[in-house]
């Protein structure tokens, strides 16, 4: 296949109209069109499209789109098909040189035209077909949030987690139908929020302003140990650091987190950036609630969570960019299960508090190399009517690369 049969075609609130003559070109041309109620109904009734409407889930409608390979076919998309849109999903399974891609603005343009904000100065997330925690993460003093929003309930559910968080002074506009005649902006604050007389097609543009005495957390790792939901199974803070600076995450790749405990590790790897990617393995019941609730709370819901046995867990898992073995040290084959399934160039680093976890992770420098830090660390603490120095459990880490 070398022509290009398929245009998708970004459209607004006004509608044909509002197309480009390239874009209306597009749509006349087609056989068929495919695009949601709202959109379908923009067009006129008198046309001669074949009209599909989009299923849910949509990937059936995507399979019937590509089984139809060569036919003409437009797409109509809201705004710009590559921002969230359908254009990110179409592209992933029909190469771009048999589309033809005509955007329209997106609503983070349009609402940053009406706010007056800069777009590389905001924070942009959707919220369509996704857990509201991913919130969690984006929110920070100062910070400018544009959010696409799910249904006209979405912006109640901004403005609970903000409060949640110490945030409920921040300032929420709710900028509906966008671009139409039917626009209509609304404005509040977090606290007082109760606005439910919404259209569903809404985004959601959030000033970040905390409560008196709110210290936000930062994105960098070593979050304070209270931030997590756990029973005594956490990497603690100043280790936790040290440990997330030696993996060195990179957007995009993938970390195991073996013995995840509470999913600290994990979760402050996938707070380093939105595209890094990590899945936790543990076997305690309890642990893995932990896990799941602190992964929500802390705005990586999509952290993914694999009961079982380190062992027999790790199989036919996807390959691995770094490694981090904090407990089950000592289970049988575990070194060399992570080691053959990390790739080349792949970072795998272990903690251990004890001796019997200190000489297999010797047994396996012997094996490969690598290079031990002993982590030592004292916090000033009351004795009495003093301070004095309580030192923490020391830790040994070994670092190895592939």
């Amino acid at each position: 296949m070398t022509h290009k049969w398929l245009s998708i075609v970004g459209i607004g609130e006004d509608g044909l109209e509002g197309l480009s003559a390239i874009a209306r070109s597009l749509v006349n041309q087609a056989k068929v069109i495919v695009g949601g109620d709202r959109h379908l109904a923009m067009l006129p009734t008198n046309g001669s499209w074949q009209k599909i409407t989009w299923k849910s889930p949509i990937n059936a409608s995507v399979e019937e789109i590509i089984r139809r390979r060569g036919e003409s076919i437009c797409v109509l998309a809201s705004g710009d098909p590559m921002c969230y849109g359908i254009g990110v999903t179409l592209t992933r399974q029909i190469p771009i040189s048999e589309m033809t891609i005509i955007p329209a603005p997106s609503s983070f343009s349009l609402a940053c035209a009406r706010l007056g904000w800069s777009l590389t100065e905001v924070e942009t997330i959707s919220l369509c077909g996704r857990p509201p925690s991913l919130l969690q993460s984006y929110i920070y003093l100062g910070a400018r949030l544009l959010i696409l929003s799910e249904a006209k309930n979405t912006p109640s559910i901004v403005a609970q987690i903000l409060n949640e968080r110490g945030f409920g002074n921040s300032e929420i506009t709710v900028l509906e139908r966008m671009g139409g005649i039917h626009e209509r902006i609304i404005e509040g604050v977090a606290a007082s929020w109760n606005e439910t007389d919404l259209a569903d097609l809404n985004a959601i543009a959030v000033h970040c302003i905390a409560d008196t005495g709110v210290v936000a957390l930062p994105r960098l790792p070593g979050l304070p140990d209270n931030a997590y939901h756990h029973d005594g199974q956490l990497t603690k803070r100043e280790v936790r650091a040290i440990t997330l600076a030696t993996l060195a995450p990179t957007p995009g790749e993938l970390l195991w987190d073996v013995g995840a405990g509470c999913g600290s590790i994990s979760i402050e790897w996938m707070r380093t950036h939105p595209r890094c990617r990590a899945i936790a393995i543990e076997q305690n019941s309890s642990r893995l609630h932990y896990i799941a609730d602190n992964a929500a709370a802390l705005g990586t819901p999509n952290l993914q969570i694999i009961a079982g046995k380190a062992a027999n867990a790790l199989k036919d898992l996807p390959v691995p960019d770094a490694i981090f073995i904090g407990g089950g040290i000592t289970a049988e084959n575990l070194f060399d299960i992570c080691w053959s399934a990390l790739r080349p160039g792949g970072r795998l680093v272990a903690n251990v508090v004890t001796i019997e976890g200190e000489q297999t992770l010797f047994q396996w420098y012997e094996k490969v190399g690598g290079n031990f830090t002993r982590i030592a660390i004292q916090r000033a603490e009351p004795i009495g009517k003093f301070l004095g120095w309580r030192a923490m459990a020391p830790v040994t880490q070994w670092v190895v690369m592939k």
